[in-house]
Parts: C-alpha cells; structure tokens; sequence
C-alpha cells in the first residue's frame, strides 16, 4: 500500500525548502505532517501520540531555526517522527524501528540534523548546553541550541542539574518545555502540580501582556533591560506564588503559551531567537492531537502498534490456541497475590507502570505501590529506605534503565547489604526499540557487585517461584530477577508458588559427550535446539543454571567432571556475562574443557524485530543446534545419507 503524503508536504526534502512557505501555508503543512504520521504509523507500527502533539512545534522550529547549524536535541526521540520526515527522510519513513531502517529515535549517524541521540529521557539540556558552551568557546555567537523537553522527562534529577549550571552560562541555550501531563503513563509528582499552577495563572500573563504593550507606547527609549527585568519579577511575585522555579536558576521564562498555535509559536521562537542566555518556553500540548482516540487515551495510543486508522480498532494477533501471557503481566499479577499475604511487600517504578504492570498493583493497593515518575536514581535509594523499615520493595525498572541508578544500586543498596528486590523488566534483546534500550549488560554489571544474587527464570512459573523466594523473610540480600520483554511459555501459568534455594540451578535432561548450560529465558531456544538435533544423532545435556551470582557449583563439579564440551547461552554481553561467570568457575577448578560461548556480542545491536536481533547475535534455536554440530565429534554428513 502506497502512503502519498499531502501536496506541500511531498515538496519538503528538507528545512529550506519549509522556509520557502509563506508562513499562512504553515497551517497546511502541520496537518498534511499529521495525517502523514497517522497513516506511516498505522500501517507500519511505531510511536504515536508523542509526535502528534508536537507536529506545530516541529514545524515552526525548522521555519524559525537555521537548522542543522542552529542545533535541536529532542527528549525523548518519542517525540521526533515529524522532525525526521522534516529533514530528508520522508519517503524512508516507513522503514522507521525496522530492520536497517530509520532508528525509533533521533541518531546522530542518520542525519546531520540528529545532534544527540536520545532514546533514554532527561539528557538534552545537559546535552545542549554542553553544545551552547562550545559554540560560545568557539566563537559562533549567531549559533542557537535548542532543547526540546517533554514535562515528563523533566522530572527526572538530570534536567535540573542541567538547569542549575545553565543558569550560570552566558551560552544560548533554549529550554523548551512541552507541557502534556505525559510520560507513557501520566505525570506523577509536585512538578505536575507546580506546573498546572504556572498555566492556570492568567492574571499573571495577562498582565505580563498588558504591561508589554503599554512599554511599547511609551516614549523614548528609558527603561533599561535591568529595569525591565525588576518590574517583571515583581509583577510576578504579586499573582502568583510558584512562578519563579526556572528565574531562581537565573532561566528566564516566558509562557505558557499554545502549542498547536502554529503562528503564535513562530512569532515567539523569532522573538526568544534574539535574546541572548538561557530562556524557557512553556508551551501546552495535547499528546496525540489530532487524533481523537489517542487524546481521550495517551497511554494506549502511546505505541499502539498496528491499527485501522479508521475505525480507531488496534490489530491484535489472533490465537486459536491460549497464549502465555507476557512476563511483566506475570509480574504484574503475581505481586497482588504475595502482596495479599504479605503485608510488608510494596511496589515501586520509576514511570513505567504499564510498561511493567505494576499498574494492577497500583489500582489495587495505592497506598502499597507507587510511580515515582522518571527518577530511577530516586527510585532504588527510595526502595532502600522503604528496605531499612522492614518493607519487602519490588523495584521494577527496565534492563537499560536501571544503567541510569548504578550508583544506587551500589552505594544505597549493595553496602548496606538492604534486601531490595529488583525487577529488570525487557533484559535482554528488546527489538524495535533498538540500541538505546537493549537490556544487554545487567548481566555483567549486577554480577560484579558484591552482596547481590542476580537470578532468570526460563519460563513464567520459575518467575512466580524467583518473586516468592526473594520476598521471604530468610532472603537477606539484594535480589535481582531479570526476564525479557514479550510472551513467556505457558499458557497455564498459574501455578502454586514455591521456594527455590538460592544459587540452585536445575538439570533438565542428560545427554552425551556435551552440555548446554543456559540463563534464563534462552534455555527454551536451547530446549529447541537439541529437540532440533535429535534427529542427528546428537544429545547434549541440558542445565538450567538460573543463577548466576551465586553459581550453583554442586551442579558444576558434576557438568565438569561429565562433559568436555560445554556451550553457554545467554542473552546479555559476552563480555563480563554468564559465560564469563562459567569461564571463571572453570578456571579456579582447574577444570580443562571446550567452552562456547553464546550470548550477545561486544557491538551494538541495532532496531530490528527480536527474532531478527536474536538471529544477529546468535542466540537462537537455529544458532544453538549449529554450534551443537560444530562441537560434535559425530559426522552429521554421513548420519543423514545413511
């Protein structure tokens, strides 16, 4: 099916060609953006309503900017598709999140016009200060920076950081603050509410216009910038109590105004272009405008996949059969049920309570489960407090986000040997998402942190027993539980929970001549693999190790002194990983054997599907059962003629 964008719309290959518009074809242009957005998106999948919301705003940022020179730095790249169809990959744009396509967000090796790349939120004003300071350092006096950050990601500890040292720099620096009340879910927090009171203070704005258009009626020029500035404060000051938050970080600020007002927009960015400093700009958005169905529901229509744009229907997979459910559903449910028998057992996210579904938690025990908003750092030291009052906390991040509270795991947490149970939701290969939020180190970086047992499960009902023993009352250590994004095993999931001692692995089957020692959800690729090469004559054994730190070295002793070649399977970095782990065993045995390893390689893994990326890396069935052959001493050739 063939997507034609609209008539100005096809003739934009790029921002000088927007500037040639007369501005009252802008209105045009931002519908024709919108419509192309709905129809791509509908058709070919990707993030939605964040980039519906800001179709005004993008449009009028490359009319008013000498974009790439002037520089933009979107957070998150949520919001970015109308920028990318902007600036030269309209007719790619159907490629977008796909296999060698145009990344889900912005990236500084697909176009000139990507500063920063910026799949994790809360970084561009960091990120274009440092810009700005270099810009000034060198000289580039006309050179504008511009950051473009979502109320939601303005939560998090970073952009005030940002903001705090901005305020001291005399580097041109844009803050613009899109105002829709979202993250994924909704906004959490007194920024929230500091915010909704900023917006509801027309006396305050009226009188800031009113006073403006009488200093423009006066005579002469007598009023210096200094006096200006005084008389500004002090109106604020007067009407409204919570107005000088971004001026005490010395940010002037200015707003809020319209944001799907394409004129008024342009006519401000052209006035903020010639004041020299740091400066905010408040605009109010709707995210998903334009649709109806996504502005009455942001969260669903955030990323809704394939869907009639029509009809509003959201394609779903059709099963004849019942599905496993997917593991953070699992999670999702499962904590309910300890929590119901457990009263010292809460719940905590930094911002992603759909994603990671403790949202049925949330809905049913408020005061035992809580979004934090995008504060991962806060999140885990706010989970150890919690920890030294007795509480059993399930802190829920993603794989890549829990990268951003390092620190915390460590210092809060570990030292203090506080028995915080982490969920790393999307461990592992995460697909379309891609390289940004790729859950492939936690592996690595949780093992080598003393006082932490990091554990997988291989299915739903080893979730459900890992949950349950890291709950218990005898488990005094941090507890990591890492599992993948996506569907599980079973479709009867449902089962009695049991204790699982720690650092116990499990053999699921014995074979011959080699072992497959897996990690976690890839031992169902394993399982595949070796029911794949039955047929070969080949019968490797097969151990679920389950916990990499501590290692079950019972069941070890016994792989050692059995097999002479052992292939391992994870789905995190070769590097420092399970394999490592096992490697290192074998070393302080003294044990001598052929070691394999498979896991995901020391390089990037780009947005792809994540059977394509498992392919890439070499994890999956057809990978394990190829490797299974190399290491065999059997002649496959000469089985299979017989």
């Amino acid at each position: 099916m063939e997507i034609v964008p609209g008539p100005l719309l096809k003739t934009i290959d790029s921002p000088a060609d927007l500037k040639k518009l007369d501005r009252t074809q802008l209105h045009q242009v931002s519908d024709e953006l919108r419509q192309y957005i709905v129809d791509v998106v509908s058709v070919h999948g990707g993030h939605f309503a964040a980039s519906l919301g800001v179709v005004e705003l993008t449009v009028a940022l490359h009319y008013v900017f000498n974009t790439p020179y002037d520089q933009l730095v979107w957070d998150v790249g949520h919001q970015a598709y109308g920028h990318k169809i902007l600036t030269g990959r309209r007719d790619q744009f159907n490629t977008i999140r796909k296999k060698n396509g145009l990344s889900g967000f912005p990236k500084r090796a697909e176009s000139e016009y990507d500063t920063f790349g910026v799949g994790h939120s809360s970084t561009s004003i960091s990120a274009a200060l440092g810009m700005a300071m270099a810009s000034h350092y060198k000289g580039e006096k006309d050179r504008q920076h511009v950051a473009i950050i979502g109320d939601g990601a303005m939560t998090a500890g970073e952009a005030f950081e940002a903001m705090n040292h901005a305020g001291i720099e005399k580097s041109n620096l844009l803050i613009i603050l899109n105002d829709n009340c979202m993250s994924i879910d909704p906004n959490v927090g007194a920024l929230k509410e500091y915010l909704t009171d900023i917006t509801t203070s027309l006396t305050y704005n009226k009188l800031r216009d009113d006073f403006w258009k009488a200093l423009g009626k006066l005579p002469g020029k007598t009023f210096s910038r200094k006096m200006v500035s005084k008389i500004e404060t002090s109106l604020k000051g007067m009407v409204s109590k919570s107005s000088n938050l971004f001026e005490s970080l010395n940010i002037r600020y200015f707003g809020p105004i319209d944001g799907h007002n394409i004129t008024k927009l342009v006519d401000t960015l052209k006035d903020m272009k010639e004041l020299p400093g740091p400066k905010l700009l408040h605009i109010k958005t709707v995210k998903g405008k334009g649709y109806e169905l996504a502005e009455k529901d942001q969260t669903k229509w955030h990323a809704p996949g394939l869907f009639d744009k029509i009809t509003g229907e959201i394609y779903n997979k059709k099963f004849d059969l019942p599905q496993a459910p997917k593991y953070q559903d699992v999670f999702g449910y499962t904590i309910i049920e300890l929590a119901e028998k457990n009263d010292k057992i809460m719940g905590v996210t930094p911002a992603m309570p759909s994603g990671c579904s403790l949202k049925f938690m949330m809905e049913q025990m408020p005061n035992r489960a809580f979004d934090v908003g995008i504060c991962e750092q806060h999140s885990v030291t706010l989970s150890a407090g919690l920890a030294t009052q007795g509480m059993r906390v399930f802190c829920n991040i993603y794989s890549s986000f829990m990268q951003r509270a390092y620190d915390q795991v460590i210092h809060d947490v570990a030292i203090q040997n506080l028995p915080v149970i982490f969920c790393l939701d999307r461990a592992g290969l995460v697909g379309d998402d891609g390289s940004t939020h790729q859950g492939a180190y936690d592996i690595a970086y949780m093992r080598c942190i003393p006082n932490m047992i990091v554990s997988a499960p291989m299915n739903e009902s080893e979730l459900r027993n890992l949950m349950y023993t890291a709950q218990l009352e005898t488990t005094i250590n941090p507890f990591v539980i890492r599992y993948p994004r996506g569907q599980a095993v079973k479709a009867d999931w449902k089962t009695e929970m049991k204790e699982i001692k720690i650092g116990t692995g499990r053999k699921l089957k014995d074979g011959e001549e080699m072992a497959i020692l897996s990690f976690g959800h890839p031992g169902n690729f394993a399982a595949e693999a070796i029911r794949n090469v039955k047929a070969e004559g080949l019968n490797p054994a097969h151990y679920d190790i389950r916990f990499v730190k501590p290692l079950d070295e019972n069941l070890l002793h016994e792989v050692f002194k059995k097999y002479s070649k052992i292939i391992t399977v994870e789905d995190g970095t070769i590097v420092g990983g399970f394999g490592s782990a096992i490697l290192e065993f074998m070393n302080t045995h003294n044990y001598k054997a052929d070691v394999k390893i498979l896991g995901i390689p020391d390089v990037i893994i780009e947005h792809a599907s994540q059977k394509q990326q498992q392919d890439e890396a070499g994890i999956d069935a057809n990978h394990i059962a190829e490797a299974i052959r190399e290491f065999s001493k059997i002649d496959v050739n000469k089985i299979l003629t017989k």
